[in-house]
C-alpha cells in the first residue's frame, strides 16, 4: 500500500512546536521519551531532518481535548 504525503503539510520542529505553543526542545525531548504527535524522519542518519505532518499534530491535539479536569484525570489514569 502506498500512502502520499502533501509536501506542503510537513512542518518543521520549529513550526510544530510554534503550533503547539512548546519550545522546539521540548517536541526534541519528548521524541526521545515516545511523547507527542508522530513525526517522520527524512533519511537514516542522526542528523537527517524531522517533520510533522499537520494532519498528526492537529490530531494528536484533538485526542487531548477535555470538556472538565475530571475527564483528564480519568483518561490519565487509564493512559
Amino acid at each position: 500500500m502506498t500512502t502520499t504525503v502533501d509536501l506542503d503539510d510537513l512542518l518543521s520542529n520549529e513550526q510544530t512546536a510554534a503550533i503547539l505553543g512548546v519550545k522546539p526542545n521540548t517536541l526534541e525531548i519528548w521524541r526521545c521519551k515516545g511523547k507527542g504527535p508522530a513525526f517522520l524522519k527524512l533519511g537514516d542518519h542522526p542528523s537527517s531532518p524531522i517533520r510533522y505532518q499537520r494532519s498528526r499534530v492537529m490530531a494528536w491535539l484533538n485526542a487531548r481535548t477535555f470538556a472538565s479536569t475530571s475527564a483528564y484525570s480519568a483518561a490519565a489514569r487509564t493512559a
